[in-house]
């Protein structure tokens, strides 16, 4: 008996840019089914970027209906100004999906590189080449949704020991 395909959301968090793509995962196969980038206006205060963020999540969920989701970590850089807007991005791109009754996971940019790429240093123009090999329709032009794209291709892969490890912690 084959596995029931599930849909996924990938999110590849960021103030200026949002990656967002959702494939379909059954058992082992994948297939493309949506992706492309959230752009709030650069001129708008921070909550107003945060809130045009969190609408375009919100109409993404609408549009294509995942039963999960799966965010990028943030990536600690040398300034904490910049690490710290960047985890309020990736608290609404977490926020709004689990409202919506989805779980969440969230995976290392490593793990993610690691996953797709077979090399956890690898570079963005080696990730959107994988993703043009796993998922040939996808019309992915830039990098931002490529990431996306391969967060959601790591939560299909690692999903089960994701999983676990929650519900390991709830018993805990």
């Amino acid at each position: 008996m084959s596995a029931l395909p599930i849909r996924i959301l990938g999110v590849d968090p960021g103030l200026r840019r949002t990656g967002w793509g959702v494939v379909t995962a059954e058992g082992t196969r994948l297939s493309f089914v949506a992706a492309g980038v959230i752009k709030p206006d650069e001129a708008l205060p921070l909550a107003a970027r945060l809130a045009a963020l969190h609408a375009g999540l919100v109409a993404i969920l609408e549009a294509h209906a995942p039963h999960e989701a799966a965010v990028e970590e943030t990536f600690v850089n040398s300034n904490p100004h910049s690490t710290l807007k960047l985890g309020q991005a990736r608290g609404v791109a977490m926020l709004v999906p689990a409202l919506a009754g989805l779980a969440v996971a969230e995976y290392a940019p490593n793990l993610v590189k690691k996953t797709v790429v077979g090399a956890g240093h690898a570079e963005k123009r080696q990730i959107q080449a994988m993703i043009a090999v796993l998922l040939p329709k996808a019309q992915v032009s830039t990098a931002d949704a490529a990431d996306a794209l391969a967060v959601a291709i790591c939560h299909a892969q690692h999903r089960g020991a994701a999983a676990r490890a929650a519900r390991l912690k709830e018993l805990a």
